[in-house]
């Protein structure tokens, strides 16, 4: 029987490359976790805005959102507050930023007269811009064809 010498190599050696496979997972599942919160925060409000084309938003420097629920309740931001707590804001924005511009969220629901109540509430509060946040109609069903 030949006994020979069994080469023993350097062993195994660590891995020195960076697995970079968990780190995208991670950075994919966060990604899509704030492109689902992301439109949650904006307003906590439901409103069924009345539908409008041509509305384009403006570039507004400050801008103070006011809302108005089916209720009739009005809102600042997502604060509910009273008539007279809404013209008391009116009043120190217009004071801080004489050009601020006023976003009216109004429920398709609520009557004309309490609309124009707010607007005039604002206007007494020196607020004189005043935009109507509205949603745009569903794309029209494409025409069937050219006409006869």
């Amino acid at each position: 029987m030949a006994f020979g010498r069994i080469e023993r190599g350097s062993g195994s050696r660590p891995i020195s490359d960076i697995n970079m496979t968990p780190l995208i997972d991670v950075m994919l599942v966060l990604l899509v976790i704030f492109m689902i919160t992301a439109p949650l925060l904006t307003t906590s409000l439901k409103l069924d805005l009345p539908k409008a084309a041509g509305g384009q938003p403006s570039e507004a420097g400050s801008v103070l959102a006011v809302a108005v629920d089916a209720s009739g309740q009005l809102f600042v931001g997502d604060e509910p507050v009273a008539r007279e707590q809404l013209l008391q804001r009116g009043r120190a924005a217009a004071q801080r930023d004489p050009a601020t511009e006023v976003q009216l969220r109004a429920d398709s629901s609520v009557p004309y007269g309490r609309v124009a109540e707010l607007i005039g509430v604002l206007q007494d509060a020196g607020l004189a811009r005043i935009g109507f946040v509205t949603e745009t109609p569903q794309a029209a069903a494409a025409p069937a064809g050219p006409a006869k």
